[in-house]
């Protein structure tokens, strides 16, 4: 662990103005869940600058990981101050006063453990680190019984009293509060006074909002409530300006004032937010309260509110869950496939990976390039604000882009070809350089795959953790992924496509059977599964145009494009039934206009009608999973009956050569 200590001369003549902070108040248990917790500071001068401290909660019980003498939580107080009262609240989100800084409901545990104040910085206690005495100002030791005492906690700070919260046999309902002479005592919680009632009495302000989200164009109505009625009029500023969100994105109605008039204790104040003709997505402002009298604070600050940008684009093709086709045409350049004509077997994967991974044309972009690619790529086609979620299937605004720790609504960059199972490395110093610089790579080098946008979508972080390192299937949930329940599965295809393409792209990695180890991503196999089921989605999903657009613009980047897209019917001659044939291109040209073909009716219940068709053609009907519950040939138009489970199912039509999928609902 490295602390940073202060030159000795500065602890000389600082050290007073150091002792002044101590830990004046702290709530471990609290009623129900534990969701008022506390953890308040006191300095001795008000208004103190709590620059250079850290809080530090430590575990004294015997669960691992954090078990012994380890720390499970740190708060740095870098650029925060006490009040007017020399008092500094740190609490749950539920606790009144709103404390400035917010911590997760049951963070404190109840005992018997350790909170810690050092002269230090939040970065020199990671989690999990072993108590120290050294740059420590303050500490308390308590328990939930009075009998089980941290002693190993104790020991390494050089502590000697244990507080015990129970000491009323009311714990829950009681805190543990630092009297004048230093020691403890435990009654009912003063979060925000002086524990002993002397000092400024402060009236808390509440603000609220009209609505948690608003659109550009909508009034913002706010209202600003005190405890009780000032006794003289209080006038405050507010501010919301937020990075790019600034005064031209608002006006106020009259200036960014706010009065509240003696003997009243609220006031109301109205934002008018700007339609401007600005296609710049969705914004956030913050409102931020300033320059209220010292008796007068703010029980809630720094509040988020979400603007919804009225100004974006449609284009002409649907999401995957209400997909179009023929709407978007490839862009690949004449003859791009031209090498793979006549070839079977090897042969044939082997000219597809000379042209998908040829080092002279295909460019490498970072990883942190891969952000800037994906905003477009998987832009929501109803809404060029949003990006389209693939496993959730639902919009989510581009400026929920994940930036910090948190995944909570957000959305990150999901590796189809996981990253433990490809080897895959981020490079060092890896930073977003733009599409006009780039390195050349090979089919050799693996963990090129890292940032290969053919395989990385937008993907809610949460599920994306939830995916984890899985394999794809329907079967054995345990250990492999199959989409979050509910959903409708529109993304399969499109994830047997991107495997299918980085198991040609680069020369470690394969599609196999059945459900592969990643060997705890050690010497990692290279192997993802299942193959089956990717060969069934292949079809059970067909390509869109969604699709399409996102493989067109891809190439721009990366000058190359995934083949399985522009040919689906590929993975059968390189990885499914029809390897060792020969491919032609013609195999994959579409022979049905879909405006003749019909599959009616649409719910059905007992059979369909096919129509449109001309000559003998196959009929297989797949379930949402891959699974082929009907097959058939039929002469031109004809009945079928049905007798499956209530889903949904797709229609493969075969002619000759060419084919056509149909989405059914069966009821």
């Amino acid at each position: 662990m490295r602390i940073k200590l202060p030159l000795i001369l500065f602890l000389l003549t600082s050290w007073f103005s150091y002792s002044q902070v101590v830990i004046n108040e702290i709530d471990p248990d609290t009623p129900s869940t534990d969701t008022k917790e506390i953890v308040e500071l006191h300095s001795a001068t008000a208004n103190f600058s709590l620059n250079g401290y850290v809080l530090v909660f430590y575990n004294a019980t015997s669960t691992a990981p954090y078990s012994g003498t380890l720390s499970y939580y740190a708060i740095d107080l870098d650029g925060y101050s006490t009040d007017v009262n020399g008092n500094f609240l740190v609490g749950s989100v539920l606790l009144s006063p709103t404390p400035v800084i917010s911590m997760p409901d049951s963070m404190l545990q109840n005992g018997p453990d350790v909170i810690a104040l050092y002269l230090a910085n939040g970065s020199d206690f990671p989690i999990g680190t072993p108590a120290t005495a050294t740059a420590m100002i303050d500490a308390i030791a308590y328990s939930a019984n009075g009998t089980t005492q941290p002693t190993a906690l104790m020991t390494a700070l050089g502590l000697t009293v244990c507080v015990n919260e129970n000491s009323t046999s009311n714990a829950a309902n009681h805190s543990i509060q630092r009297k004048l002479d230093g020691t403890y005592e435990v009654k009912v919680p003063t979060p925000g006074m002086n524990n002993d009632g002397s000092g400024i009495v402060l009236n808390y302000m509440t603000t609220t909002f009209n609505a948690p989200s608003y659109t550009e164009g909508q009034p913002v109505n706010i209202t600003f409530t005190t405890t009780t009625p000032v006794t003289s009029n209080t006038t405050f500023a507010i501010s919301l300006d937020n990075g790019n969100f600034n005064s031209s994105d608002f006006t106020f109605d009259t200036n960014n004032s706010v009065t509240i008039n003696s003997g009243s204790s609220t006031a109301t104040k109205t934002i008018n937010l700007i339609d401007d003709t600005l296609e710049e997505g969705d914004e956030e402002f913050v409102l931020y309260i300033s320059s209220l009298p010292v008796d007068v604070v703010s029980s809630n600050n720094s509040i988020v509110r979400r603007v919804a940008d009225t100004d974006f684009q449609v284009a002409n093709f649907g999401t995957p869950l209400a997909p179009t086709y023929g709407q978007v045409s490839s862009t690949a350049p004449a003859g791009y496939y031209a090498s793979l004509e006549g070839l079977s077997g090897a042969a044939l994967k082997q000219a597809l990976q000379d042209i998908i991974a040829n080092p002279s044309v295909v460019h490498l972009h970072s990883y942190a390039d891969m952000w800037d690619i994906i905003r477009i790529a998987d832009t929501n086609p109803l809404n060029s604000g949003q990006i389209w979620d693939m496993y959730l299937e639902i919009p989510m605004s581009k400026i929920d882009q994940q930036n910090t720790s948190s995944i909570v609504g957000k959305w990150n960059r999901e590796h189809i070809f996981c990253q433990s199972r490809g080897g895959f490395d981020v490079a060092l110093g890896d930073y977003a350089d733009g599409i006009n610089i780039w390195n050349s790579t090979s089919a050799a080098s693996t963990v090129d795959g890292v940032s290969d946008a053919h395989h990385i979508r937008a993907e809610n972080g949460q599920e994306n953790s939830s995916r984890n390192n899985k394999n794809y299937g329907t079967v054995n949930t345990a250990t492999v992924y199959a989409g979050p329940v509910g959903t409708q599965g529109s993304w399969r295809g499109d994830v047997a496509r991107a495997c299918f393409y980085m198991a040609v792209r680069f020369n470690g990695l394969n599609v196999v059977n059945g459900d592969p180890s990643e060997n705890n991503g050690a010497n990692p196999s290279g192997n993802i599964g299942d193959l089956a089921t990717f060969l069934a989605w292949n079809v059970s999903d067909p390509k869109d145009d969604f699709e399409m657009n996102r493989n067109n613009y891809v190439q721009t980047w990366q000058h190359n494009r995934n083949p399985f897209i522009d040919y689906p019917l590929l993975a059968d001659y390189i990885f499914g039934a029809q390897y060792g044939q020969p491919w032609f291109a013609a195999l994959a040209s579409a022979s049905f206009d879909a405006s003749e073909v019909k599959v009616f009716p649409n719910p059905a219940a007992e059979h369909i009608f096919i129509s449109g068709l001309r000559g003998t053609s196959k009929v297989e009907i797949f379930s949402v999973s891959g699974a082929k519950v009907f097959e058939k040939n039929i002469n031109e138009d004809q009945m079928i009956p049905i007798d499956f489970e209530t889903g949904m199912y797709f229609v493969k039509i075969s002619n000759d050569d060419k084919q056509i999928v149909k989405k059914i609902i069966v009821k």
